[in-house]
Formats: structure tokens, sequence, C-alpha cells
């Protein structure tokens, strides 16, 4: 994989007429003049691809031109593609000549050939909501400014549920002079929920950098350090599906995070912004954009730590702690406690006690150990850490493990072991770990609670001293036991510990052993009118924690596919706000 030589945007010479290297396949009707061209890129997508066209031909602004710009298919959706062209006079066919392995060379290619004044981009697997083009060229119509920018909806394709990504920088419409004055916007880096006027890409040479992946983080700060002027509207205006779960050799680069070369691309992309941001004058900048890299880029690979082995870890270690030495310190000092002892322990070469550490990410919980130093202050782990860094980054004062009220304070609950019972029967191993002693000495008296409905399932289970700072105990959950609803449950559950000292309550999340394999069984009518499928196994991604997920059958099973395809259908028309 090849890499620009420099970090400026290279040079672009607009053609009169499309390289004869490229197949470009237009219309033979006439088209008119559009306003706006939408470049949809594709490889081996002819089953979306058709979904991600109809969203153009379903603007409510008429007058665009459609590109279609695929990147050397090798299925059919060369043959789709020109059946959509025949379809509508507003849509061209741009067939690269090889496979350039990315996104960046479809959309350039496209760039090339693009009519109209404004560009807009769009990935054949996801969609515009129809209002889209019309809420953007408004924002463009009401002043000049370089690129106007919206809202995206996050669609999850298992689960339909819907949310809007970086909510909290595009809740306020808003003309902003300069990326200096709001860094943050930095963190909002897809070329996708943007529509550009073309004369401000062309005057400075502003393209997507061929051959890396991630090329939107680049292309994005490129664009945010060299418009003088862009707007931010509130409107929905790109449809975002998300599959975390795809199998590897179909998931999108961003969910390719297994593999060491996309840390590595992740971090070259870094370094070419960092170099952009000194030749441009912006390095003003680079505080808030190491943060965004810091609590965004490095936080998902972060959070996936626990499910990797110890060659992964070690690559990944090599890759990014010469960058991460090189980051401003006050992007650290942003971060919060758990996210900066993950960084820490990475940085000391710690890695299975960054492993450890990971799970506290998506939950709060405590380490298994601590140490006190000279000075009486609690640091993450079994030693005091040796340099003022470490002890900087791994001070425990502020996650309160050994103060303040029982109700807040953080324990750490593992399971050493799950076996499959008789019928829903779950045999359960539990660990529990004190760090700070806020345990009584002896056996504690515990709760395993559960709630597929509104009524909890509270399994009482003793938990045994085995060492100062660590429990044991075995609870037996029998799932057939759970209050379901009436009308059934379908969706997914997990389990908590509850400590009970001086009349105040704790609860925290159960972690699973990751690799565990998933045990199902049967329930009848115990609790409601319908069955459930019920199954046990590992929390996907997060923490980690124990996770039940219920299933009605039969006639009610129908009954809840049919209201939650409905709502789904309900929530993506319109490009409205998204259901929460």
């Amino acid at each position: 994989m090849t890499s620009p030589e420099a970090a400026v945007p290279p040079r672009v010479d607009r053609p009169d007429r499309p390289d004869r290297s490229s197949l470009v396949v237009r219309s033979a009707q006439a088209v008119g003049e559009p306003d706006v061209t939408v470049t949809v890129i594709v490889h081996n997508d002819a089953e979306r691809l058709p979904r991600a066209v109809e969203s153009l031909r379903a603007q409510t602004h008429r007058a665009i031109e459609i590109i279609i710009s695929d990147d050397h298919s090798t299925d059919d959706t060369p043959r789709v593609a020109r059946a959509l062209a025949d379809l509508d006079d507003r849509i061209t066919v741009l067939r690269l000549p090889e496979n350039s392995g990315g996104c960046s060379v479809p959309r350039n290619r496209a760039l090339d050939i693009a009519r109209a004044p404004y560009v807009m981009f769009l990935d054949s697997d996801d969609e515009l909501p129809p209002r889209a083009v019309e809420s953007l060229l408004a924002a463009h119509r009401e002043q000049r400014v370089d690129f106007v920018m919206g809202a995206v909806e996050r669609v999850r394709v298992d689960t339909g549920r819907t949310t809007t990504w970086m909510p909290h920088l595009v809740a306020e419409r808003r003309t902003v002079r300069g990326i200096g004055s709001e860094p943050g916007l930095l963190f909002e880096h897809l070329a996708t929920s943007k529509m550009y006027r073309t004369e401000f890409l062309d005057r400075h040479r502003l393209r997507f950098p061929e051959g890396i992946h991630y090329e939107d983080q680049l292309f994005s700060a490129q664009a945010y350090c060299l418009a003088e002027a862009f707007t931010v509207v509130p409107d929905h205006v790109y449809r975002w599906y998300i599959a975390p779960l795809a199998a590897a050799g179909s998931a999108s680069i961003s969910n390719q995070r297994h593999k060491l070369g996309n840390v590595r691309d992740r971090v070259h992309v870094q370094r070419l912004i960092d170099e952009f941001l000194v030749e441009t004058g912006h390095t003003d900048l680079r505080p808030d954009k190491d943060h965004k890299f810091l609590k965004h880029d490095f936080r998902m690979y972060a959070g996936d730590l626990p499910h990797r082995d110890d060659a992964w870890l070690a690559g990944f270690a090599e890759l990014v702690n010469p960058y991460l030495a090189t980051l401003a310190p006050a992007a650290y000092a942003r971060l919060t406690r758990p996210e900066r002892v993950v960084l820490q322990l990475v940085r000391d070469g710690r890695l299975d006690e960054a492993r450890v550490a990971a799970r506290g990410l998506a939950q709060k919980v405590a380490p298994r150990t601590v140490s006190a130093g000279t000075d009486g202050r609690l640091y993450w782990g079994d030693r005091v850490p040796a340099t003022s860094a470490g002890r900087r980054e791994l001070d425990l004062a502020d996650e309160r493990v050994d103060s303040g009220p029982f109700s807040s304070t953080l324990f750490r609950h593992e399971i050493l072991s799950v076996a499959q019972g008789p019928g829903a029967v779950v045999d359960l191993v539990v660990r529990s770990y004190d760090p700070g002693l806020r345990l009584a000495v002896g056996p504690q008296a515990a709760l395993l609670a559960i709630a597929p409905g509104r009524r909890r399932l509270e399994v009482p289970f003793r938990l045994d001293p085995v060492r100062p700072g660590v429990f044991e105990g075995r609870v037996r959950l029998d799932l057939a036991q759970a209050p379901v609803p009436v009308r059934g449950f379908v969706g997914a559950r997990h389990p908590v510990v509850v400590l009970t000292q001086d009349g105040q309550r704790n609860t925290g999340p159960l972690l699973a052993p990751l690799g565990f394999p998933a045990m199902s069984t049967r329930v009848g009518y115990h609790g409601g009118l319908a069955p459930h499928d019920i199954t046990v196994e590992p929390e996907p991604q997060g923490a980690g924690r124990l996770q039940i997920r219920w299933a009605p059958k039969g006639l009610p099973a129908r009954v809840f596919q049919a209201a939650r395809a409905g709502a789904l259908r309900a929530g993506l028309r319109g490009g409205g706000r998204p259901r929460r």
C-alpha cells in the first residue's frame, strides 16, 4: 500500500472530459444543469446499491447529478448500475479500470467529472434522508460558505436502533468562522455528512488521499482548516447503517480493528494530519486534534483489548507507543481516569494489565489490586509506578475505591466458571474484588439480580473471603423463574451483583469469561403467554458482561417482529430526528 509523499492536498486538474482509462456511461437523454452532484461509491455491493440510489432519486430537490463510481466490481454491480442509469437520466456510471482498494480513488475520479457547483458523497450501503440535499443546499444559498454539514443518523442493522452521531456537535444551527473558534468539531470527521462548494475543493486542490485508509480523517481535517466559514445545520442529512457484528471478511474498514494494518493506517493518517497542521500554520489545533485521537480513535482499540491475544497486544503497543509519545500532555489531562489508566499501562508495556483495565472503560469497575505509595495514595495495579508520569496517570484518588458512600464504591465482580445445569439453570462461580477493603472481614451476603421486564429476579448467595480484598461464591441462576412480562420479552439483559452495608446497596456489573460458548434453552409459559428461547453468553462488545437474551417463539414472536419492523420504518421515514 502506498502513501502520499506529503500531507498537502495533491494537485488537481479538472479535465474537460473524463480520463479515457475509466469507463463513463451517461444516459442517452439530455440532462439539465444540476445544482448538486452526489457521488455514490460502490464495490461488489449489487444488493444495496439500488437502495442508496433510490434515496437520491427520492430527494425533494430534484436538480441533482448522480454519479455511481464503481471501483471495478466483480459481482453484478456493473449490470445493476447500468440498469439504474436506464431508469433516470440524472445518473452517470463511472467504472474504474482496476480496483483501488479504498474509497479515495472512486471519489476523486467522480469529482473530476462532476458538473454541479456543489458536491456530496454517499457510500453504497448507506442512504440520504429525503430532504438532505434540500436542507444543505438551502444553507449554502443563505450565505456564501465553503461547506455545510448536518447530522448523521446511525442505524444498527442487527437491532434497528437509531442514534445520532456526535449529537452535541450538530444540535445548534450556526455558521462557524474558522475551525479555530470550535476545534471540537474535529471529532466530526465524516466527509459524507457535508455538502462542499466545488470551487472551494478545486481552489485548494483538495482531494482524498489515495493509497491509505481513514481518508475521511485527513480530508476533513484539511477542509476544516482551509475553510473560511462553514455552516452547521441540525437536520439529519445522512443515514449510516452500522453492522457491528459483521463477519470479518465483509466488515467495514472501521470494523476491521483486529488487523494490525488497520492500526498502522490510522496512526499514519494522524501523522499526515499533524504535518498538515504544521505546514498550514494550525499548530494551535494540536491539543484538540490529539484529544480527539485519544478519545475516539485510540479508545476504539482500547475497548477491544480484552479480546486480543498477546502477540496482537505487543504489535499494537509497538505501533501506537511512538506516536502516543508525541501527543500534547493537555490531551491526556482531558480524559477520564479509566481511559488514562489503559493508556499508561500500554505505554509502560504492562499489556496484560491493560487488558484487565480495559474492561473498566465501558462499565465502572475497580482494579483487582491497588498499591499504596509512601504518600498514602492508591495506584492501579500491584506496584507503585516508578515514574512521575506513571504515578500521575495511575493515581486512583478520584475513583473512590476506598472512600465515599458505600453505594458508589467500586468493586469488581468476575465469573470464574459458567456451567449449564438442568433446564434453564446456570451455575456460576463468582469472584469479587474489594481493593479498597470496604467490606467487613468474613462472609458477605450478596444478590444476583436480573430483570427481563419491570420486575427483578433476585437470587441470594454468599461470598466467602479468599484473602484480604478478595471473595468468592457460587450462585445457581434459574432463568425459568425470571418474571417475563405477560406479552413476552425480546432483548438482552445483564445480571448485576448487589451488596449491602449499613442499609446502603451497591450494584455492580458482572464480568463474564470472554471465551465460553453460548448456552441456549427454551422455557415455557412461566410468567407470560409465550415460550422463549434464552441464550447465555459473554457480551460481544464493551466490558464483556454476562449477557442473557430472550426471544419469544410462536405467534407472540411474529407480533413482536411486526411491531419492531413498523417502528423501524416509522423512525426512518422523512429523515427526522431518530426515535430514542
